[in-house]
């Protein structure tokens, strides 16, 4: 019996050692004092991030080792947003006036120009894509309606949807472009967005639904969407709150198990505004904002503060387990 016991306390102990070395950062070698808002990962050991002044940086190793380069020509351009699809290919978008779309076949040697608009406010603030290679890039506002472009062919070609297409947005709503996560494309080809602002709602391809999230102020409302698909359950998860007001806990996070039909807000929230969040598995998930990183393993429904160190943006590989985080500085981690 005393060694039955012994055993079962050795086997507690080990499970949760485990589980303490899972919820660990692991820092990476840095790249360039660089914004990096922009974060793609296509498999466990391949990852992409972009940033300010031009940055983009691609690790084929799991970020022990880094290339860095300056795309020629837009060496002051914000790259708010990657998104890669091997080794080799990738989309970088640039954010303002005027907005650009460029393309890469080499690993980021090398950039092409496929889309630019000089349309006076023109703001991209995030863009992602389907396996297939049909992909989606939205903007703030022109004219009150979302400003909107579409791909067929991994971002190679770019067409404008035609505006009267588009959700109209009320004055003092629109996007965060603060980790590229606030547009997914579902697996029928749909898409969901969420806004900020003096209103924060989700749209969807067949409509507008409000969002509980803090709204009403310039720095208030959504940041960022997980979705997680399996048959025909969609989980949803929104994150944002005030990052002028980066520690507060207020209605910063809401979850939906119908589509987004319905929402609820957690029993335990982020602790702190959180700009991005993402499935690791359908019932654990991990947000990152300016205030830190958070993790939860109930579906969103409680969350434990991991660190107070900040980050923009955290993705998982699609078909992997390893999660990767960049922030302000270069900094770059892993979640171990």
């Amino acid at each position: 019996m005393k060694k039955q016991i012994i055993l079962s306390i050795f086997a507690l102990l080990f499970a949760a050692s485990s589980q303490m070395r899972a919820q660990s950062l692991k820092a990476l070698p840095t790249g360039p004092k660089t914004s990096l808002r922009g974060l793609s990962v296509t498999k466990d050991n391949s990852v992409w991030v972009s940033g300010s002044n031009g940055k983009v940086g691609r690790s084929a190793d799991g970020g022990t080792n880094w290339t860095w380069h300056t795309v020629q020509g837009h060496e002051k351009t914000d790259f708010r947003d990657i998104e890669a699809f091997d080794a080799m290919h990738a989309v970088i978008m640039g954010i303002s006036e005027p907005a650009y779309i460029l393309t890469t076949e080499d690993g980021g040697v090398s950039w092409r120009l496929v889309y630019t608009d000089s349309t006076k406010g023109v703001f991209l603030d995030a863009m992602d894509f389907l396996p297939d290679g049909r992909g989606m890039a939205i903007g703030d506002p022109i004219g009150g309606r979302l400003y909107a472009l579409r791909s067929a062919d991994f971002g190679k070609s770019w067409e404008r949807i035609a505006p009267q297409e588009l959700p109209a947005l009320e004055d003092g709503e629109a996007f965060f472009a603060s980790s590229g996560t606030n547009i997914r494309l579902l697996k029928d080809g749909s898409y969901v967005a969420v806004t900020g602002g003096k209103r924060s709602r989700l749209l969807h391809t067949n409509g507008i639904g409000e969002l509980p999230l803090l709204a009403g102020g310039q720095s208030t409302g959504a940041n960022g969407i997980a979705v997680w698909q399996k048959g025909k359950k969609t989980n949803m998860v929104v994150v944002g709150g005030d990052f002028a007001k980066d520690t507060l806990r207020e209605a910063n996070c809401s979850l939906s198990n119908d589509k987004g039909i319905s929402w609820n807000p957690p029993q335990i929230a982020p602790a702190g505004y959180r700009s991005c969040v993402e499935f690791i598995s359908r019932r654990e998930l991990i947000a990152c904002g300016t205030s830190g990183v958070d993790l939860s393993t109930d579906g969103g429904m409680t969350w434990k503060n991991l660190t107070k160190e900040g980050y923009h943006v955290c993705r998982k590989a699609p078909n992997g387990n390893r999660i990767y985080l960049a922030g302000s500085g270069g900094r770059i981690a892993v979640l171990e």
